[in-house]
């Protein structure tokens, strides 16, 4: 299959998961509730269809598991621990990349034959070895044959190097070898030089490596120390030695050298150990080595027929005249060359260690040829019991087995020979080779891994690029193997494929555009460095062609995409040349053109086209101009309601980068022609709106670009947001406490005075203590009045208090911020570019960095916090001190609902010490400040929008200047200190994973889900059909959860004995309690309100995730969380946005919809939430149609959309999301005494017309929506106080719990099944006040948590028995 086809049929895949994944929802929405009853029923059936042959098939009929999955993507995992690293451009990963590429510019041939005159050493044999360079010397006179031989080893030579310098001395003296390297040296500078003897003619090498040269009169052998030679050639150098003996030279030269340490750049390739003689056999040419080095197919054909069964039909003349060139791979000689080459590659690839590899066959073409055809002599010479050496060593290759490959690819290419030589028209037949061994590559391909042995075909594979027939199915399998992960990126790089795939950018074939492109896209993703090429050689329109063809499929153009942002990102020629090729209106125009929902429009296609934007104007004023005169800005808005967050987040790093950041050395004073001011206004108003509104968002990915964004905007514009933060800080008295966000709840009571040395008892600030620190102007202007606070500001006019995400009470949960005041001079800023922009865009952007940084997500919440160090407001965040340590008494109940933690408004420089303290900071006194003491230093508004007592010993030390005013550093270093964005590096991360194969673990996903699924639908049976008598009082299992203040919500897992419960000051703990053991125990997070008002599991059938839902409305999830310390935040976003005017807190109310995958909050606010965890996304907001608030809230378990609501006034309403109008019905069951509703739910089964409704006033309430006029059925539990209900999802069952410490159980029918009032211990103690109460899914356990931080689970006597 093409890697074009296997990934099309991946990516449909993977598109009809995301569809199933909302089937069950999209299905029955357009249906009444009778045909929404029908298609779940069908649903159950068949996700119960897997157990046909199980007993309790019929009985499950009526149940429905759900199938959606949330929250599980790349993004998810563990976004707060880690940042991801983009593709690397330094370091490990360019080790593949020649150090410094080096060629060999001076070739030295030096011949001591003395023909005719036989050295005193060597005794012949006869007949003899005789031939030299092919030539024999006898059959010539004597300086003849000397002139010939040295001029063929020259041509020989020249064949691997044609454009060195080639210098020839013929039975030299020692002066005119010494002439001969130095100008060789001076010649090749600081290229290599390669010197070559032949020491045929002269006596062998002596012990202490001294090669023999003439006299003039050639009277005399002068021996020539290797040292000197060494010292006239100098580095690099390369030296060929093929004489006997000739192991002596290269000893010499080691003993020379190591002891040193030195790394001198000195290779040695000698034709024997010095204890051996060269071989003299008649068969061989006396110069067999140098011939094994300069004619490696020659003397391997002529050594290899010798002992095939070709030698009676070949004989040697007709070796030399095999037909063709051997740069002409279609030609015989061609072929077999290149076969040659191949397997010569193959066996030191995978015989050498890596470095030596790369050093050896990749840096220099000559070395890299001469090292090939080295494993050939030594092939050859150790079947003649010689063994040629080198320095550095290679490990013996003469039997590794891609010989034999040879050497059947040189049999079949031989066979043809006679019939080629008779007939030069014939055609030549091409060997099997290259097909066997791409077959070979393949098999691996489908059984080899990381952990296994590396394919040892690779560098075959390389080579098969050169051939047009075998390159499609070589890039194929190329692709595959590069899919497997960045080691195998790593090795292919090592093995050389990079110029090829380089140079292949260049074709015009069709059908190689796909896989190239994943090619490049699995390259870039690990090494970055390769831009630069791609630019040098024009790649990047080969790129910018693929993105602008409809061709391909989008998840092939959004490589194409990713490849072009890796191009232009920090790479100005980069961007420059992509901006000439007119990439920006080739992406816009792309972006346009998709339309929401489209099945065509591929996620990742968008998002990389966002991306690619916005790297390609990234600090590039001239494509900021053209992006912004394009209109950019208005592509990009729109897509900030796509569903996938990382395209949001991708759209938001587009429109960040749009943004110039200002202070800019190369533009102070200049005026832009292209972009007038007024454009420019008008387009970064657009900007920051956009930015604006999605600050809410769902993800934290999204968030987190958001800030980054702001970061860019609030440098560009710091004088001017600084000064609108000054506003809100000081001299307009009597708007300042309603237009600070930190400062506009302050309530007084009373006229303690309190020094900076005492705790300040909660409640005792009055007008009086703030005045002196925050009153600088009209001494008369009241600040506090009635305990009330002036609520005229510059914000509360703009219209921006209420009723928006951005209003006051968003950023409700600010720390309070101490402003670093700029020069201010008679009331006025000077303002300097940027032109500002208007105050209320300015306001609404402080009140939006103060949001971020009190974000749920600890991430954001620094990044938010570093932007408002940007503006001069430092952040200053403590440690909670614990209301049980802090000395306080509680009063009359108000303690508990207390914020138990508190931070200040600090004189000091905390982003100075979070950038390890290198910058410098100038500090003065600020110039309307009276000189009194700080009074409230450690002042911090929370939740509750009150003050806690903090220990205030702060002496005064005048506020310290922002770390971006104009100080000394330069605009480049400020700018390095901006929070970086991490939405490229992350995305990238999806190229490094395997794209082509589904990850391993599928199956066993699978199984685990099947075997949840049988354990559910057999309990469930058992929870239906299983009549409950009665509920047990003694529990199975009691836990002293160490709680201070008791628990405050519980939640029992489905398929472990495990419970977990939380806390007021928002602690969670994990319980097993079979063991029983504490599993784990942590903070939800570090600056708790008033406690979790909920526990849900996301994914309960999958790996489960705990949904943390905070009374201040933020949710955090959480995976991991029974292991030990191990626990991982997930996600985490605010669920309630704009409540209403004058609340003080928010009492959120949640539920979680596994079916639909949505999340239900409400709380103090006029509407439902309807966010959609899947997209990380406000989908809906349903109106409650009430004056008052909801007090509890129910999702529907087999309904997708469908949710039940009680209120204060004790009315209870029916939502669905699905319809139009969304509200269903409204009833008001609880007439005798109204009070609010505690408790909510569906009554058990798929019937979603029934409802079961309890009140703080005892009574609770069986309704029918089909008949809203009468509640069918009334239990007057408890005689006021209810305070817990819990309705069974399965089991005809439910229980409700009292502040007065009891327990009642009941069925449907209103029978009472239990009472529970007491602890089973020796002298029977009462169990605490009942705070709340939770059943198992799908057994009949009943988990309780009281006051008195006790946690009991109970279970019918039907459970106990077995």
């Amino acid at each position: 299959m093409a890697l074009g086809d296997l990934m099309a049929s991946r990516i449909s895949q993977s598109s009809l998961a995301v569809v199933s994944n909302h089937l069950d929802d999209c299905s029955s929405s357009n249906h009444d509730d009778d045909g929404d009853l029908i298609s779940l029923r069908r649903d159950s059936e068949v996700a119960s269809s897997s157990y046909a042959n199980a007993a309790v098939t019929t009985a499950t009929t009526m149940v429905y598991l759900p199938q959606t999955i949330v929250l599980c993507e790349l993004r998810h995992d563990a976004f707060e621990a880690c940042l991801p690293a983009g593709p690397s451009d330094t370091g490990l990963v360019s080790k593949w990349r020649p150090k410094d590429r080096m060629k060999t510019g001076c070739v030295a041939l030096v011949l001591c034959l003395n023909i005719s005159v036989d050295p005193p050493d060597v005794i012949k044999i006869s007949p003899c070895a005789r031939m030299e360079c092919w030539i024999d010397p006898f059959s010539m006179a004597p300086q003849k044959a000397l002139e010939s031989i040295g001029k063929t080893l020259s041509v020989q030579y020249e064949r691997w190097q044609p454009r060195a310098r080639y210098k020839v001395q013929l039975d030299p003296t020692v002066e005119e070898v010494k002439k001969l390297c130095s100008t060789c040296r001076k010649y090749a500078k600081t290229e290599r030089v390669l010197f070559h003897y032949n020491g045929h003619g002269v006596p062998k090498p002596t012990a202490s490596g001294e090669i023999w040269l003439f006299n003039k009169s050639y009277t005399q052998y002068i021996p020539l120390p290797i040292s000197d030679l060494d010292s006239w050639l100098k580095t690099p150098s390369i030296y060929v030695f093929d004489c006997s003996a000739a192991g002596m030279i290269v000893n010499a030269f080691t003993e020379l050298h190591d002891p040193s340490g030195s790394t001198r750049d000195c290779i040695l390739l000698a034709a024997c150990e010095s204890h051996e003689t060269l071989p003299q056999r008649a068969e061989f040419p006396a110069d067999v080595f140098t011939s094994c080095l300069t004619t490696p197919i020659k003397m391997a054909l002529r050594w290899f027929c010798k002992r095939s069964l070709l030698r009676e039909s070949l004989d040697d003349s007709l070796i030399d005249k095999i037909p063709g060139r051997q740069t002409d791979r279609k030609t015989l000689l061609g072929e077999l060359n290149w076969i040659f080459t191949a397997v010569t590659d193959t066996i030191a690839w995978n015989v050498l260690p890596h470095d030596l590899f790369q050093r050896l066959f990749r840096q220099d073409l000559l070395v890299a040829s001469l090292f090939r055809n080295f494993l050939l002599a030594e092939r050859i010479m150790r079947s003649a019991n010689c063994s040629p050496i080198s320095h550095p060593m290679l490990p013996p290759t003469h039997q590794h087995h891609m010989w034999d490959a040879w050497d059947m690819a040189a049999e079949i290419c031989l066979s043809q020979l006679p019939a080629l030589v008779e007939d030069p028209n014939l055609e030549f037949q091409p060997s099997p080779f290259f097909t066997e061994q791409l077959t070979a590559f393949e098999v691996w391909l489908d059984h080899g891994s990381e952990n296994k042995k590396p394919p040892e075909q690779l560098p075959i594979v390389l080579q098969v690029l050169l051939s047009q027939g075998h390159r499609f199915r070589a890039l194929v399998l190329l692709g595959r193997f590069l899919d497997m992960g960045p080691w195998a990126v790593d090795l292919a790089l090592s093995v050389g494929i990079f110029p090829y795939v380089l140079k292949l950018l260049q074709t015009t074939t069709p059908e190689l555009r796909q896989i190239l492109v994943f090619i490049w896209t699995k390259i870039l993703a690990l090494d970055k460095s390769c831009q630069v090429d791609l630019v040098k050689d024009g790649g990047h329109t080969y790129f910018i062609r693929f993105l602008d063809s409809l061709e391909a499929f989008p998840e092939q153009r959004a490589m194409a995409a990713f490849v072009l942002a890796v191009i232009v990102d920090g790479h100005r020629r980069g961007q420059e040349a992509c901006i000439e090729a007119n990439l920006i209106h080739v992406c816009l125009k792309h972006l346009q053109s998709s339309t929401p929902n489209d099945g065509q429009t591929e996620p990742l296609f968008l998002q990389w086209l966002c991306l690619c934007l916005g790297k390609l104007w990234e600090d590039y004023i001239d494509a900021q101009i053209i992006g912004l005169q394009a209109d950019a800005p208005a592509v990009f808005s729109s897509l900030l309601a796509e569903p996938q967050p990382e395209v949001r987040a991708s759209a938001i790093f587009a429109l960040g980068t749009l943004l110039d950041v200002g202070n800019d050395s190369s533009r102070d004073g200049v005026v832009d022609d292209d972009c007038d001011d007024d454009e420019k206004i008008r387009a970064e108003t657009s900007i920051v709106g956009s930015l604006l509104s999605v600050v809410s968002d769902g993800s934290p990915l999204v968030r987190a670009e958001v800030a980054v964004a702001l970061a860019r905007f609030a440098f560009g514009h710091n004088k001017h947001l600084k000064s609108i933060a000054a506003a809100y800080w000081k001299p307009h008295c009597n708007s300042l406490l309603s237009s600070l966000p930190s400062l506009a709840h302050i309530r007084s009571s009373g006229n303690a005075y309190t020094n900076s040395n005492q705790h300040m008892p909660h409640g005792s600030i009055v007008s009086s203590q703030i005045g002196p620190l925050l009153r600088f102007g009209n001494e008369n202007s009241t600040l506090v009045r009635d305990g009330r606070v002036s609520t005229s500001s510059p914000l509360a006019n703009t219209g921006m208090m209420h009723g928006s995400p951005l209003s006051d009470d968003s950023s409700q949960h600010s720390d309070s911020g101490v402003l670093h005041e700029d020069v201010v001079s008679n009331g006025t800023v000077n303002h300097s570019r940027p032109k500002p922009l208007n105050n209320a865009l300015y306001s609404q952007c402080v009140l939006t960095m103060c949001a971020l940084a009190n974000d749920p997500s600890p991430r954001i919440a620094s990044l938010g916090r570093r932007v408002l160090s940007i503006i001069g407001i430092e952040q200053v965040v403590t440690k909670p001190v614990k209301a049980s340590s802090s000395g306080l008494k509680p009063t009359d109940g108000t303690a508990s609902s207390q914020p138990p933690s508190f931070a200040g408004l600090a004189r000091s420089s905390s982003w100075f010490d979070m950038n390890g303290g290198h910058l410098p900071l100038t500090f003065r006194t600020p110039p309307v400040s009276p000189p009194r003491p700080s009074y409230l230093t450690g002042m911090r508004r929370v939740c509750s929008l009150e003050f806690r007592p903090q220990l205030m010993n702060s002496p005064d030390s005048g506020l310290a200047d922002p770390l971006w005013g104009s100080g000394g550093t330069s605009g480049t270093s400020e700018r390095s200190f901006l929070p970086q964005s991490t939405i490229y590096n992350w995305s990238c991360g999806h190229f490094s994973k395997p794209l082509l194969t589904v990850a391993d673990d599928g199956e066993e996903i699978f199984t685990r889900r099947e075997e949840r699924e049988k354990f559910a639908l057999e309990r469930i049976a058992k929870c239906q059909h299983s009549p409950v008598s009665k509920l047990n009082n003694n529990p199975i299992a009691s836990w002293d959860t160490k709680f201070e203040m008791g628990t405050k919500t519980l939640l029992l897992q489905p398929f472990s004995p495990i419970v977990v419960a939380a806390d007021e000051n928002e602690r969670i703990r994990v319980w097993n309690y079979e063991e029983p053991a504490l599993l784990n125990s942590f903070d939800n997070h570090d600056f708790p309100d008033k406690g979790i008002s909920k526990l849900c599991l996301v994914n309960e059938l999958d790996d489960s995730l705990l949904l943390a839902a905070s009374c201040d409305g933020n949710i955090r999830i959480w995976k991991d969380y029974t292991l030990k310390g191990k626990q991982k935040l997930v996600t985490a976003f605010s669920a309630i946005q704009g409540h209403k005017p004058g609340v003080r807190s928010i009492n959120a109310v949640v539920d979680w919809q596994q079916q639909s995958g949505y999340l239900y909050a409400s709380g103090e606010i006029s509407s439902i939430m309807l966010w959609d965890l899947d997209k990380e996304q406000l989908v809906k907001s349903i109106p409650s149609s009430s004056d008052c608030s909801i007090s509890a809230l129910s999702a529907s378990q087999v309904h997708g959309g469908q949710l039940a609501a009680g209120f204060f006034d004790g009315s209870v309403k029916l939502y669905d999301a699905r319809i139009p109008e969304m509200l269903v019905c409204t009833m008001r069951p609880h007439v005798q005494k109204v009070e609010k509703v505690v408790g909510i739910g569906f009554q058990p089964g798929l019937d979603s017309s029934k409802i079961v409704s309890a009140s703080q006033a005892g009574d609770i309430q069986f309704l029918d929506i089909r008949n809203q006029r009468d509640r069918y059925l009334t239990i007057d539990a408890h005689r006021g106080s209810l305070t817990a209900l819990a309705v069974h999802r399965h089991a005809p069952i439910l229980a409700s719990g009292s502040a007065k410490q009891l327990i009642k159980v009941f069925s449907l029918d209103g029978d009472q099944l239990g009472t529970i009032r007491y602890h089973p211990t020796f002298m029977p103690q009462k169990i605490g006040s009942v705070s709340c109460l939770t059943f198992h899914p799908y057994e009949v356990l009943l988990a309780a948590g009281a006051a008195d931080a006790c946690v009991s689970i109970y279970a019918d006597d039907n459970s106990q028995g077995r």
